[in-house]
């Protein structure tokens, strides 16, 4: 049975329709990706996945549980976390700080008043071992906001993953990065989810990402899959060139 699977999901904004009838899913411990060009819908589906919004149709179901609809912090957790866009990061506070209170997030006793100390001893063992995944650990005192922006995109991923989840959902995770800060990004990725059984659901728009990390690639124009396959395959669709790659070869 896969960890989640998407059933024919419809998403109307007016007239527009942002996601067509949309099958998909992501087994355990794969790491797939959803590539498309700008209006493809790929933010959408992340954001009904995640329950920012509501699907018109179609179902969402995670470890054989129907979780349409359900409030984003009860879906946050069944166990699934993500990334975005753009940053959300407290600056204001230690590299720590911010994964910490991210592992507090999916802690049972978080609103307990009693035994508060072993829950912040555990939620600091776990930021630890997030950001010793993230290669972040020389930076952990420092404030969020001194960080270079390739580093806080980590601090991002760090900050999901400490809320050990069964899904990481990483939207455009190399955004704004350099050549430099990509290759690093990448590979930190990539050592981080072979150390584990994690599944990923990956949005990027860099292809030469998408191919290092990817096992399997759903490709989305105008709401619709149009690919869905190994990356091998998915490179060489004549459609996918089309709508996505610009004919390249």
């Amino acid at each position: 049975m896969p960890l989640l699977e998407c059933k024919g999901l419809v998403r109307h904004f007016g007239a527009l329709v942002a996601v067509d009838n949309v099958d998909m899913s992501v087994k355990q411990g794969e790491i797939r990706a959803v590539i498309g060009p700008n209006g493809a819908g790929k933010s959408t589906l992340f954001n009904l996945i995640t329950s920012v919004h509501k699907p018109t149709a179609g179902q969402i179901i995670f470890a054989g549980e129907n979780i349409t609809g359900l409030p984003v912090y009860e879906v946050a957790q069944k166990g699934i976390a993500r990334t975005f866009q753009l940053c959300h990061i407290f600056p204001a506070l230690t590299v720590r700080e911010n994964v910490r209170i991210a592992a507090q997030a999916r802690d049972e006793r978080r609103w307990h008043f009693i035994g508060g100390g072993r829950m912040l001893n555990k939620s600091a063992a776990v930021a630890d071992e997030a950001l010793e995944h993230m290669r972040l650990t020389r930076f952990i005192d420092m404030r969020a906001s001194m960080l270079s922006h390739g580093d806080q995109r980590l601090l991002e991923v760090a900050m999901a993953i400490a809320q050990q989840p069964r899904l990481l959902m990483l939207d455009e995770p190399t955004q704004g990065l350099s050549l430099e800060e990509t290759d690093r990004a990448v590979q930190i990725l990539k050592d981080m989810l072979k150390a584990g059984n994690l599944s990923v659901l990956l949005v990027e728009h860099d292809m030469e990402v998408v191919f290092k990390l990817a096992d399997n690639i759903t490709v989305l124009h105008r709401g619709r899959v149009i690919a869905d396959g190994l990356p091998a395959a998915v490179r060489a669709n004549a459609e996918v060139r089309s709508a996505y790659l610009g004919g390249a070869e």
